[in-house]
């Protein structure tokens, strides 16, 4: 079987004590078969190893360092959640707020603790916590990281966790967004009670032809308008696009300009991508979106 390895963090994979190379956000490949349940390790300086074997076992149900891409060209191993080797706790920001205790630490993983009458309550991070500082917005507890902001309810419940930067904070509280596509679109994101009530877009560029139709599956999962990119008698279908595709979670890339991956998940930390097909009018819009003629990915 034909194994794609990922990896969150640039790193060095070792398959049964044999290092196979450098690993990152590109694919490497290498032919292997989980029934032989070959010994992977992902091997980063000043992080303990992800290491897990390879097995059939695995493939149905990864473990939480460990996502699966069922892919027409074989199986990807995409791997995150590197833990510090360092295990000493570090203070990152701390905080008495409103009769609580807030506390923003590094212990191999980057972690808020809130204590109070209700208890104490811990809730994970990430990486864009290692400066922070922590204030409230009404009643919830915000943490501001590097690009990144949290909001957690008096009961320690992380009910935001998102990339971008926070301009006003309150009872509502605003913060420019960035949604990672192709456009580099960014937006004013409204959030109140800790849940998102209102985005406007407010940066957005035109997608080259090399990216167009990954321009249009990233408007729909995005819960944009795809109408600009369609031909007028699929203009007029634009509603029902997200049901037609389905509930897919991501967009990716493929090697023809005409086609885009879509992700949909079936199992926790378990994907299948299945790649969809566009037909361009003269004018340069989407008339025609189809299923793209695959095989059926190995399990």
């Amino acid at each position: 079987m034909r194994i794609f390895f990922l990896s969150e963090k640039p790193c060095v994979l070792r398959v049964n004590g044999l290092w196979l190379g450098r690993v990152d956000g590109f694919e490497r490949s290498a032919e292997l078969d989980p029934k032989d349940a070959p010994f992977c390790e992902f091997c980063l300086p000043g992080f303990l190893p992800v290491r897990f074997a390879l097995g059939e076992n695995l493939l149905l149900d990864p473990p939480p360092q460990v996502r699966i891409y069922l892919t027409r060209r074989g199986t990807a191993v995409y791997v995150t959640g590197f833990v510090r080797e360092d295990p000493m706790r570090r203070e990152i920001a701390s905080a008495s707020l409103g009769g609580t205790a807030v506390s923003v630490f590094l212990e191999g993983r980057f972690y808020v603790t809130l204590s109070n009458e209700t208890g104490t309550h811990t809730a994970e991070l990430n990486d864009a916590f290692e400066r922070a500082s922590v204030s409230m917005a009404g009643e919830l507890y915000l943490i501001e990281g590097e690009n990144a902001f949290a909001l957690l309810g008096r009961d320690g419940t992380l009910l935001t966790l998102s990339d971008g930067t926070v301009s006003e904070i309150g009872p509502r509280v605003l913060a420019e967004v960035p949604f990672h596509d192709c456009l580099g679109t960014t937006a004013v994101c409204e959030y109140e009670g800790g849940k998102l009530t209102g985005c406007r877009i407010r940066t957005r560029s035109h997608p080259a032809p090399a990216t167009y139709a990954l321009a249009l599956f990233e408007s729909v999962l995005l819960g944009a308008n795809p109408a600009p990119y369609l031909a007028p008698a699929l203009a007029e279908k634009a509603g029902a696009l997200r049901e037609y595709l389905g509930p897919f979670c991501d967009v990716v890339l493929t090697d023809r300009t005409d086609e885009v991956g879509l992700v949909y998940p079936l199992s926790p930390r378990r994907y299948e991508v299945r790649c969809f097909s566009v037909t361009l009018s003269e004018d340069g819009k989407v008339q025609n979106i189809a299923p793209s003629v695959q095989k059926k990915p190995e399990a």
